[in-house]
């Protein structure tokens, strides 16, 4: 094999990589010859490189297949129309995908009165739910990088969600000279990572242990950060309350996918420091989530219908319930009678076990995940934003839009695309949106 040169995007213009909540901008793509192998170049990430790796350039199997048996994409939309037509309830999981394919979404889960419920739905309630109960004080990551001198991390460093979180908050950079980083409840591995932190110029960390669980501790914090004292904590917590009160930009930050059930009551403690700290100095919070697209489809849906994810368009209207309809509770329970998985990133997120009538749009690979001998499903390869054709997506701070440049044409259709196509099949056979 033959590489050539390391490529910022089909045309010249630099990538975004796509595989995690951060959407780093300033690394490449070095693109093999034959057999279409993708490398990273200009830096190191364990994500990105998994999921350039999961990408070829030619099917090893039919772009499209129902029940395992090839088909062309017109017969597998077909039949995928049919399954939709088929249920009275439907749901739409994983949603996987840019911002095209959730405008593309939104008319076919109005048209089917789907339910609609991202990969890592619990994590995304726990942030919506502290949002709509108490409000939030949020910041970017350019924020952080350039004007925050004591970064928080809730719960330990998130490097399995996003590897380059201290690059992108700017932990060694010159724009802040001194910065103090501390791992609140850090793991074991986290102390590799903060002891090369700590080799940085004007950086000081410090692992930072629970007292008791992560909700008696923040609680504690809590109440120190509001000015009253507390024996119970400890010599550690009360300096960090300290701090917290003397820095003149403090941001906690914190992964929802790695807190516990009911984890949006940690949301809200975190938000309630920060605004007990804006009352006297500066403060922010970074919830750093919403990978695979699920926090762009969340955003869009939210443009186009004015409620979060986990909502339907069914016989009384929107309807919007958070607990209701939770995706792993309506499969447990037969509440649901078919499924659309939508998951254009990762060829590894496959739909969880079920006999449902299934619609699966994901990369070729995925179609091996999804074999099964007890329900009827039907399979459509599309392409990867930011690897087989353009699109865009949300960071994880919620405010920039980045735009996905394809590395090379992998001539797949595009979820918008076949989402559209679908739409139209129904609307042809009459049925149209509640």
């Amino acid at each position: 094999m033959t590489d050539t040169p390391a490529l910022s995007s089909a045309d010249g213009r630099p990538w975004t990589c796509p595989y995690c909540p951060l959407a780093c901008d300033h690394l490449d793509v070095a693109v093999g010859a034959g057999v279409q192998t993708l490398t990273l170049r200009g830096g190191v990430c364990a994500r990105a490189s998994a999921g350039l790796a999961q990408v070829v350039d030619h099917l090893t199997s039919a772009a499209a297949s129902i029940d395992g048996h090839p088909c062309d994409l017109d017969g597998a939309v077909q039949a995928a129309a049919g399954v939709l037509a088929a249920s009275r309830q439907p749901l739409f999981g994983g949603l996987g995908t840019d911002v095209a394919g959730a405008r593309a979404l939104y008319p076919l889960a109005c048209a089917t009165g789907a339910i609609c419920e991202p990969a890592g739905g619990a994590a995304l309630m726990h942030g919506l739910r502290a949002l709509q109960d108490r409000g939030q004080f949020t910041t970017t990551l350019a924020e952080v990088r350039t004007r925050a001198d004591l970064i928080v991390f809730v719960g330990g460093l998130p490097n399995d969600l996003a590897p380059l979180i201290g690059l992108r908050c700017g932990i060694g950079d010159a724009h802040v000279p001194r910065r103090r980083v501390v791992a609140l409840g850090a793991a074991p591995e986290d102390q590799a990572v903060l002891d090369a932190w700590a080799g940085q110029g004007g950086v000081e960390v410090e692992a930072l242990p629970l007292q008791g669980d992560l909700f008696d501790t923040l609680s504690m914090l809590a109440v120190l950060v509001g000015g009253r004292t507390l024996a119970a904590a400890s010599p550690a917590l009360q300096r960090l309350a300290m701090r917290l009160r003397e820095a003149r930009y403090a941001v906690l930050v914190g992964a929802p996918a790695r807190l516990p059930a009911q984890g949006a009551m940690l949301v809200e403690v975190v938000h309630h420091i920060v605004g007990s700290l804006n009352r006297s100095t500066r403060a922010a919070a970074l919830w750093i989530g919403g990978g695979n697209g699920v926090a762009t489809v969340n955003q869009v849906f939210a443009w186009l219908s004015g409620l979060p994810l986990r909502s339907r368009r069914g016989p009384r209207g929107l309807e919007h319930e958070p607990w209701l309809f939770d995706g792993v509770r309506l499969l447990s329970e037969g509440a649901v009678d078919a499924m659309l998985w939508v998951s254009s990133f990762d060829a590894h997120a496959a739909p969880p076990s079920n006999r449902l009538p299934m619609v699966v749009l994901g990369p070729p690979r995925l179609a091996a995940r999804c074999a099964r001998s007890d329900g009827p499903t039907v399979f459509i390869a599309v392409a990867t934003p930011g690897v087989g054709s353009d699109g865009h997506l949300f960071r994880t701070d919620g405010t920039v839009l980045m735009p996905l440049k394809a590395v090379f044409r992998d001539h797949l259709p595009t979820v918008a695309d076949v989402v559209g196509r679908m739409t139209s099949a129904l609307a042809g056979a009459g049925r149209v949106a509640a």
